[in-house]
C-alpha cells in the first residue's frame, strides 16, 4: 500500500501548479480548476473564433515544451475571485480576473510583452468548456510515483524534480514502476476510486527545470536509454467520487 505524498492542480495550462492539501474528485472529471484556462500563442489565437471553448491540442498553447521561459513565472489563482496573479522573482508583475474580458486583456498584454519573441503575435487567454485543456482529450487525472522518479535519477545521475512531470497526485511507498502494472485495474485513493487508463508518454517539457526555467536535462531520451520507453506516470479515470487528502492510502483493489 502506498500513500498520497502531494496534490497539485494547474489552473492555467503550461504554468506553475498549486499545492493542495485535499481535493474533491468527481467521477468522470479532472481536478476542479485543473487546466481550466490556457494561453493561445498568436498563430492559434488568430485562427480561433471568439467564444470557442472546445478542447485544443497543446501545440496551440504557450507551453514549456517550446517556451521554457514560462517557468520563470509563478501563477496564483484564487477560486473565489477568479483572479490570476503572475509573480516573478518574488514580485507581483500582473493580475486580472480570468473570467472578465478586461482582466484577461491586462494579462494578455503582459504575456505579449514578456514573450514578445516566443508568442508569435498577440496571445489570447481562453477558458475551456466541458473538457479542460489537458494533453489528451479525456478528463483524466495524472498520477506520479515518486519511487519511479527516484529510479530515473539513477539513470540521469542527478536529482530530478518530480514537478517536471506536472502530475496531479504524487504517491510514494509503491515500488518503482509498479504503477504500470495497474493499467486496467481499479485503485482506491482516499475516499475515491479510479481506474488506471494508460501510461503517460513524456515530451520535451520535462527537460525544463521548474525552479530555474533552464532546459537542462533530456528526460525522454534518458527514459528510453534506461528503461526502453519514454513513459513516466499514469492517467487515471475517476470512477468513484470522493475526497483525496495528502497522506491518504493508495491501494489497487
Amino acid at each position: 500500500m502506498g500513500k498520497v505524498s502531494a496534490i497539485y492542480r494547474f489552473p492555467v495550462k503550461g504554468m506553475t501548479g498549486e499545492s493542495l492539501e485535499s481535493v474533491p474528485l468527481e467521477a468522470g472529471r479532472m481536478l476542479p480548476n485543473d487546466r481550466r484556462f490556457g494561453i493561445l500563442h498568436g498563430g492559434a489565437a488568430r485562427r480561433a473564433e471568439a467564444g470557442d471553448r472546445d478542447w485544443k491540442a497543446k501545440a496551440n498553447f504557450l507551453q514549456l515544451a517550446q517556451v521554457e521561459k514560462l517557468a520563470q513565472l509563478e501563477a496564483r489563482f484564487d477560486d473565489g475571485s477568479e483572479i490570476l496573479q503572475i509573480w516573478r522573482k518574488g514580485r507581483n508583475v500582473s493580475s486580472g480576473k480570468l473570467t472578465d474580458v478586461n482582466g484577461r486583456t491586462v494579462l494578455e498584454q503582459f504575456f505579449a510583452a514578456f514573450m514578445a519573441k516566443e508568442s508569435r503575435g498577440q496571445p489570447r487567454i481562453v477558458e475551456s468548456g466541458e473538457q479542460p485543456y489537458s494533453d489528451v482529450k479525456v478528463p483524466f487525472v495524472s498520477m506520479i510515483n515518486l519511487e519511479s522518479v527516484r529510479d530515473l535519477e539513477r539513470v540521469v545521475g542527478r536529482k530530478v524534480d518530480p514537478l517536471r512531470f506536472r502530475g496531479n497526485i504524487l504517491i510514494e511507498g509503491v515500488p518503482a514502476w509498479e504503477e504500470f502494472t495497474w493499467v486496467g485495474r481499479k485503485v482506491r485513493i482516499g475516499d475515491a476510486e479510479v481506474t488506471v487508463a494508460e501510461r503517460i508518454g513524456r515530451c520535451a517539457a520535462t527537460n525544463v527545470d521548474p525552479s530555474t526555467a533552464e532546459r537542462d536535462l533530456t528526460i525522454p531520451r534518458d527514459l528510453q536509454n534506461g528503461f526502453g520507453h519514454t513513459d513516466c506516470g499514469i492517467y487515471v479515470d475517476v470512477t468513484g467520487s470522493g475526497t483525496v487528502k495528502v497522506g491518504d492510502p493508495v491501494e489497487p483493489v
